[in-house]
């Protein structure tokens, strides 16, 4: 077996999520943070004991006061050791000064207090709204109650809590027997969850993800795994173009699916192995999955958006056109109202600054073709409005100028996503 099989040994876990790779719990508590009693609103994942971590955290200049502290628990270099992950809802703890610094720095304490371990072993994320001191007396009568309530089927409850105005929780996990004879067919796993809805164009990561895997990385190899899939999926969303200040995505290796005899080091997984590349490809998955599943969930949205562009001079300028369709207001409300408008995607590619001649452009809505060589293509209106029928509309460009090529993945805009943020405070 090798790389090439490896879709097919690959399988999704039902109901699989955060706490589906061995050596993790979960669990979610209604803290306090909400004043809905109902609402879970605490968040706790445990490793086993301290276990490689890494993060990828947003380019907000903005940032929270818990990305802040995370950032300094993984050294200021993305990796470190870690033994749990503290996240709540209901307020993002940012723009809140040394005040909210401190916060963030005694959730520490706290969870590690409860979890026996070192303050600088615990990564903390925030969401919610901005700009209102977060207050400590949640943390301590939460904490405790999630440290008590841990277990590996806390991650659904772990995947609701971390929820704002996302209308359904976000999990996925895969499984595979790896092929590469150092690790004798052990079976890994890579499971997580997320939470987002509005607010989103990630500079970085997603709004809040929690990953894990069982299988023996180094905090270093992580870090890379984490931020090369990360670029490919969460940074590939955009809901309203607007890039977070709280943004975190987390990732933590146990290394327990290869358990070692008692004084027997187990190798990490390295880069240029056959199990690094198929532990890449697993990350990938989840993260693509989770990413869609964000896009789809977009904040008043009734459609999952996908664009793709090719035929630009480069990838980043195949890039940066698809981000400029998907970030129209004018394209999303257009597929809000089933209106096969090309005109609008037209208008976004041109804009945004990648080279190319009107003349050579290609465009298809839901694969049927409106624009060919820069001129429309006569197309059956009826037939369209069918196709808008389906939960994913798909706009493909191809501008005619090289071999770059991007996907980007949003959603429609509609009447719900202006009610919700005129309301959101209230």
């Amino acid at each position: 077996m090798d790389i090439d099989d490896f879709d097919t040994r690959l399988r999704g876990i039902p109901n699989g999520g955060v706490t589906s790779a061995r050596g993790f719990t979960a669990a979610g508590v209604h803290a306090g943070f909400r004043k809905n009693p109902e609402r879970l609103d605490f968040a706790l994942v445990a490793a086993d004991q301290p276990v490689a971590a890494a993060g990828v955290f947003t380019k907000n200049r903005f940032c929270a006061a818990p990305v802040t502290v995370s950032r300094a628990q993984l050294g200021g270099v993305g990796y470190g050791r870690v033994r749990a992950i503290a996240v709540n809802s209901g307020n993002a703890n940012a723009a809140t000064g040394e005040e909210g610094i401190a916060t963030a720095r005694e959730t520490c304490e706290i969870v590690s207090q409860v979890m026996g371990c070192e303050p600088g072993e615990v990564l903390v994320a925030s969401t919610g709204v901005i700009g209102q001191l977060l207050d400590i007396a949640p943390f301590e009568r939460g904490v405790p109650m999630a440290a008590e309530a841990l277990s590996r089927k806390g991650g659904a409850d772990a995947a609701r809590a971390i929820m704002t105005t996302d209308t359904h929780p976000k999990e996925y996990a895969v499984t595979y027997e790896t092929a590469d004879e150092a690790y004798a067919g052990a079976t890994f796993t890579v499971g997580g969850m997320c939470k987002g809805s509005g607010m989103i164009m990630p500079n970085m990561a997603t709004m809040i993800a929690c990953l894990t895997t069982d299988a023996p990385v180094s905090p270093e190899v992580l870090h890379e795994l984490l931020v090369g899939a990360v670029n490919r999926t969460f940074n590939k969303v955009t809901v309203d173009s607007d890039t977070s200040t709280n943004d975190t995505c987390l990732m933590l290796a146990s290394g327990s699916a290869v358990a070692a005899e008692p004084d027997c080091e187990v190798p990490g997984i390295t880069p240029g192995t056959l199990a690094y590349e198929e532990l890449e490809r697993a990350i990938g998955v989840v993260c693509e999955t989770l990413a869609r599943a964000i896009a789809a969930d977009g904040e008043g949205a009734s459609r999952l958006v996908t664009v793709h562009v090719a035929g630009a001079a480069n990838d980043a300028e195949a890039d940066l056109a698809a981000r400029a369709v998907a970030n129209s207001p004018l394209v999303k409300t257009a597929i809000a109202g089933h209106d096969c408008n090309w005109g609008r995607i037209a208008m976004a590619l041109g804009k945004c600054g990648a080279r190319f001649d009107q003349a050579d452009v290609a465009i298809d809505i839901m694969g049927l073709p409106v624009c060919r060589g820069g001129l429309t293509v006569p197309f059956d209106e009826d037939e369209a409005l069918k196709r808008f029928e389906a939960p994913e509309i798909i706009i493909a460009a191809d501008l005619g100028a090289g071999e770059g090529e991007a996907t980007v993945w949003t959603c429609d805009l509609t009447h719900d996503y202006v009610s919700i943020n005129g309301d959101y405070r209230t």
